[in-house]
């Protein structure tokens, strides 16, 4: 039976089972007693049940779980934003994600395309949504942009074909507009070509300052979002694949710890992106480390370094234009490289803090973009790794049930087979690693639960019903 078949089967079963179910419990004496929310209860808490018996057969099929956050296929329309959550055609988007930066740099090449394939295929099969990659590479090898405003245009095909490679397995994107590491070039390679163009500019934060670095950095993002996908004919700011802009990724100012060089910066590219693309979402791809405006909050931070790398949670994520906000986990690099349970003590204390803030302070939903443990960490285990992860999605889902701004995380990082060459330290591969494959699925299931809960022919939002209490959505045997 072919993949189209099977799909088509899937959608009649689990519709007539549905079926079965609303008329079993309409035939029951709590009907009568009007109990429409309690039809509304029964028939999800059936659909968990049934939904947690499939997830323990089988994990492998391409088509499983992103099908069960929706009853009927929607058409692939742009993630909006609705106060602290998500929206996908104005019904809630909760997500479980991945990063893997390097697609577009494999796509350039024929000899590891297929890879990239091979990527989104497995993501789709444990019901991952999202996918955090590059949309840079700033002259260096393989490079995008050879030098300012100049692009090869075979790697400019090879993110052609990320992105429309993501949108067949139902992956959306975000893209990442430059780097603040010297990886992939970054705000160093700006000032390199600034350098050369006689500039006088002598370090990598004069990246943030510097008006000329700025209107390169500036048409770097209007080619980018104006770019016409030669596959797809969808102009990139109009393409619903694309999840958000992210300004750039981990950007740190430590010239100025007060933080106002960097908050200027922010202020200026996120209203310049939103005044070229209103329609999709922004994020600034902060560590999320508080700074100078929130003096009771920085106890919190992992050490007393990161209050003086220029960054401000709370006052970065106020800017005019930015839509959610960014934070990272690395308890291994942050507070020790040894493997202790300080580390999961510490994750949960920064997403607890962050919620609250993003909830209180901020009234945006917030994701934890990068998360993981490295394989090199002494004291490192593959159960250590998997608590991590039960870790970090028990806490999301603890938000999630109560309608709070834990919109999603995205694991760092999931690679293919055969792409072990670039791991460093904290790749994935699904297919050498069943249990944290079992987790990772497991997570996209109950996250889809809440997604059709919130969604399936309701006129109430998840913050509005009670939360769903069952063994399904905190049982961690896995």
């Amino acid at each position: 039976m072919d993949t189209l078949m099977k799909k088509n089967l899937l959608h009649v079963i689990f519709g007539m089972a549905t079926f079965m179910i609303v008329i079993q419990i309409s035939s029951s004496s709590t009907i009568f007693a009007g109990a429409t929310g309690d039809l509304e209860e029964q028939v999800m808490d059936t659909m968990v049940e049934g939904t947690e018996n499939h997830l323990a057969y089988d994990h492998s099929r391409s088509y499983g779980i992103n099908e069960l956050g929706s009853m009927e296929d929607d058409a692939w329309q742009m993630v909006g934003k609705k106060g602290n959550q998500f929206v996908v055609n104005d019904q809630p988007f909760y997500l479980n994600g991945f990063n893997t930066y390097w697609l577009m740099v494999f796509a350039a090449d024929q000899s590891t395309r297929g890879k990239v394939t091979d990527l989104f295929k497995q993501a789709s099969s444990v019901g991952l949504t999202v996918c955090r990659t590059w949309a840079f590479n700033d002259g260096q090898w393989r490079a995008l942009q050879k030098s300012p405003s100049v692009y090869d245009e075979e790697v400019f095909k090879a993110l052609d074909f990320v992105v429309s490679e993501a949108k067949k397995y139902k992956i959306r994107l975000i893209l990442s507009l430059t780097n603040n590491w010297d990886a992939y070039g970054g705000k160093a390679q700006y000032v390199k070509w600034g350098k050369a163009a006689g500039l006088n500019v002598t370090s990598g934060d004069d990246f943030f300052s510097d008006p000329t670095l700025r209107s390169y950095y500036k048409a770097h993002v209007k080619t980018v979002l104006n770019r016409v996908n030669t596959l797809t004919n969808i102009t990139y700011k109009d393409d619903p694949t694309i999840f958000a802009w992210e300004l750039m990724n981990e950007p740190r100012c430590t010239s100025d710890p007060t933080g106002n060089k960097l908050q200027s910066w922010i202020q200026e590219m996120a209203v310049y992106v939103k005044s070229m693309d209103p329609k999709h979402l922004v994020e600034i791809g902060l560590e999320g480390f508080y700074g100078p405006s929130t003096p009771d909050r920085v106890q919190l931070n992992p050490n007393t370094y990161a209050q003086q790398v220029g960054t401000d949670f709370i006052r970065n994520h106020q800017v005019l234009g930015v839509d959610f906000a960014s934070v990272h986990i690395y308890a291994d690099s942050w507070i020790s490289q040894s493997i202790t349970n300080a580390h999961l003590q510490f994750t949960k204390s920064w997403m607890d803090a962050h919620i609250e803030d993003a909830e209180r302070h901020l009234g945006m939903p917030v994701v934890f973009a990068e998360f993981g443990v490295s394989s090199k960490d002494p004291g490192y285990n593959l159960s250590f790794r998997n608590t991590l992860l039960n870790t970090v999605y028990k806490i999301q889902l603890d938000s999630t049930k109560k309608g709070g701004s834990g919109a999603g995380s995205l694991l760092w990082q999931l690679f293919p087979e055969g792409t072990e060459n670039m791991d460093d330290g904290y790749a994935i591969v699904l297919s050498k690693s069943p249990s944290t494959s079992d987790i990772i699925s497991l997570h996209s299931s109950r996250l889809g639960i809440f997604n059709s809960r919130c969604s399936w022919k309701c006129h109430w939002g998840c913050n509005k019903k009670p939360a769903l209490d069952q063994t399904f959505l905190y049982h961690d045997d896995l």
